[in-house]
């Protein structure tokens, strides 16, 4: 990885999605980067459906934090714009060039790439982004804008277990994305919400990258070269698969050994030195160390996840891991009810989360008690087979009758 933001340019900040308007230490963040006050700001909204709202509401909140931005007219689904003469107007294409920063909206990201850079050529316009970059400039994206920014990128991969069970194709769930962060880090969006731990770690295995950021709704990460810090309202989980193996002769995905973190408002990370400063209202706090003699776990219940991919599962089984009774948490991620199209049925995979050595974190009352760090959790991903039926209603059993016998003398 590389050791200082000079390596990369700019500054790369990169948003979890369903970002809110206000937001302020995001936006305000994004603006800071940008110079401050007056900062000149280039809004693609060539991602979204519906860009000219988009558009608006984005360039709206820069400007609430004293910016200077403006929307790029170009997207697929901008009425009355020509697509091709947009990317090659020069007088647009350099006025994007003497911004100081970008931001690319959400959306769906193959817009983004299949008009910046289509069959993988860059365009003069995305020639243009880079060269804001490579000035120290700011590039800013969310949801859609946000997986761009990776050298491979999550194209259309909605369906988390069809990709943890093999479902991996060039073109369809991944593609090139625009390469603003180091080529072995892979962005993933809305992570926590919607589960998506359970198709970074396959793509992670296939693309042969070391490391995988997944950050949450409302939640951004600034990535200066290999410095990460996490600003809003959520927080980002960071994957590590330089200890990581698998077992070639398993017909399904597996792993062992991966490296998990929960990173909340104001942690920050170096990928390079593997160091972690927690935010400073946290280091006010005692460590946790569930391995520390008299630690006392605050949470009780030993709970399984049944759907491990589900909304915010694995951020409270990586917190269970740390502040609960036992030195493992599992859970299970399968599909109930696979349709006729459903490829390998009857696979499912447990997740299984262990204390490693070094497994520590920080808890602060903000967020009602519910603001953690947590570092050095390992976990492993065995598949499994899920029985098919997963379960059966009970029926009810007809009664018995049984037939009186007549007492013998002496009997009662």
């Amino acid at each position: 990885m590389p050791s200082s933001s000079k390596d990369f340019g700019g500054t790369v900040i990169v948003i979890g999605g369903a970002l809110q308007a206000d937001s302020e230490a995001v936006w305000q963040r994004i603006v800071d980067e940008a110079g401050g006050a007056g900062a000149t700001i280039a809004v693609f909204p060539t991602a979204a459906y519906e860009p000219e709202r988009v558009g608006a509401q984005i360039v709206a909140a820069l400007n609430r934090c004293g910016a200077r931005a403006e929307a790029v007219p170009l997207a697929p689904h901008l009425r009355g714009v020509d697509l091709h003469a947009a990317l090659n107007d020069a007088a647009l294409v350099a006025r994007v060039a003497a911004c100081q920063a970008v931001f690319f909206s959400g959306g769906a990201q193959e817009y983004l790439v299949d008009t910046l850079q289509p069959g993988g050529r860059s365009t003069a316009m995305l020639e243009a982004i880079r060269a804001v970059f490579a000035a120290g400039g700011v590039i800013a994206g969310t949801s859609a804008g946000a997986a761009v920014m990776s050298r491979l990128m999550f194209r259309d991969a909605m369906d988390n277990l069809a990709v943890l069970r093999g479902q991996w194709r060039a073109g369809r769930e991944y593609d090139r994305g625009f390469g603003f962060v180091s080529p072995e880090l892979l962005i993933d969006q809305h992570f926590l919400k919607r589960g998506r731990i359970g198709r970074m770690l396959p793509a992670l295995q296939a693309l042969g990258c070391r490391f995988g950021l997944g950050v949450d709704e409302n939640a951004a990460v600034v990535i200066q070269g290999s410095r990460l810090e996490v600003v809003g309202a959520s927080g980002a989980i960071l994957v590590d698969l330089g200890e990581a193996s698998h077992d070639a002769r398993l017909p399904a995905f597996n792993l062992r050994g991966a490296r998990l973190a929960l990173l909340g408002p104001g942690d920050r990370h170096d990928l390079a030195s593997g160091e972690t400063t927690p935010a400073a209202h946290k280091r006010c706090e005692p460590r946790l160390d569930p391995a520390a003699p008299g630690s006392r776990p605050a949470r009780r219940v030993d709970r399984y996840f049944l759907d491990i991919l589900g909304d915010g599962c694995i951020r409270e089984a990586l917190i269970q891991l740390l502040d609960g009774p036992a030195p493992e948490v599992r859970g299970l991620a399968y599909r109930a009810n696979p349709g006729p199209d459903d490829a390998l049925p009857d696979i499912g995979f447990e997740f299984r989360l262990r204390r490693g050595p070094g497994l520590m974190g920080w808890r602060s009352p903000l967020r009602g008690g519910q603001d953690y760090t947590v570092l050095g959790a390992r976990l492993d991903v065995v598949p499994v087979r899920v029985a098919q039926p997963l379960f059966t209603p009970l029926a009810v059993e007809p009664l018995r009758v049984v037939e009186s016998q007549p007492c013998l003398q002496g009997e009662r």
